[in-house]
């Protein structure tokens, strides 16, 4: 199958351009660099449909800083609009910073701090993570202020971190996330029950951890770092490279590089404000 033939299958036709090419590079196949799939696909006046993508904002030196996973974690709570008009679930998410990796989430009928503190202790518990080392950020929300909250970090360690106040951007790789979730194709205007809401965010958590390639790590899955995979799959990808450079050198203007992983991952100081 041609190149554009591959963009445009049932199983790429929503996927960028950048994912594609991770995918078919881990099932060993090289068409075409990343940036000859976008000169096609706009050359077929077909870029457009592909655009609706995350863009992260750009931010300076950091003051917060995650080597490894367990180390940042982000979270916030989002609405979820029900069968009727002013109905709505809470979607609780607790997202690795350095991984991307959903380590924690619940879908309830109300936001309470006694469900945010329950979560938060059963996700550190399940992740065996040495509290002391983990550093908290979510934004100012009235559950995330709360005294509930606060004590149970306080007595395990863990420190916290807040947006500045009157600020909407200051959370944003939990904000990134909850936008994934939103754009997928699949994601409903409204959701008929608290469990079809469920139901779909088990397959959208698991479709994000363990499917979808991230920009922001490489075009590796959340799962995949969080659990220690990168290096391995990163060296596969180069050498598949590698071959594809041997078998046809005339191809290139130097010898192609897999993206590589940062080493470490940040918030703004500009933007945090620790209580």
């Amino acid at each position: 199958m041609c190149v554009l033939g591959v963009l445009n299958s049932e199983r790429f036709a929503n996927v960028a351009p950048a994912e594609v090419y991770a995918t078919l590079i881990d099932e060993d196949t090289r068409h075409c660099s990343i940036s000859t799939m976008y000169r096609l696909l706009g050359a077929n006046d077909l870029v457009r449909e592909r655009r609706d993508q995350l863009r992260h904002p750009a931010y300076a030196k950091p003051e917060l800083l995650a080597t490894g996973p367990n180390q940042l974690w982000s979270w916030d709570i989002t609405k979820l609009r029900g069968p009727v008009k002013w109905t709505c679930y809470h979607l609780y998410v607790i997202l690795d910073v350095f991984s991307r990796y959903v380590v924690g989430w619940m879908i309830a009928e109300v936001e309470s701090d006694e469900l945010a503190k329950r979560l938060l202790a059963e996700t550190i518990g399940k992740e065996e993570v040495d509290a002391t080392k983990l550093t908290v950020h979510a934004d100012r929300g009235a559950s995330m202020r709360s005294r509930l909250v606060a004590q149970l970090l306080a007595d395990l360690g863990v420190t916290k971190t807040h947006s500045r106040p009157h600020v909407s951007d200051d959370n944003p790789f939990s904000e990134s996330q909850f936008k994934t979730m939103k754009y997928r194709p699949e994601f409903p205007d409204r959701f008929g029950s608290i469990e079809d809401a469920r139901a779909f965010s088990r397959r959208f958590f698991q479709w994000y951890g363990h499917e979808h390639r991230h920009h922001g790590i490489a075009l590796l899955t959340p799962a995949q770092v969080h659990h220690g995979q990168a290096d391995i799959i990163l060296a596969k990808r180069q050498r598949v490279l590698d071959a594809a450079y041997l078998a046809h050198p005339e191809r290139y203007s130097k010898p192609p590089q897999v993206p590589q992983l940062a080493r470490t991952v940040s918030e703004d100081p500009t933007h945090l404000g620790t209580t």
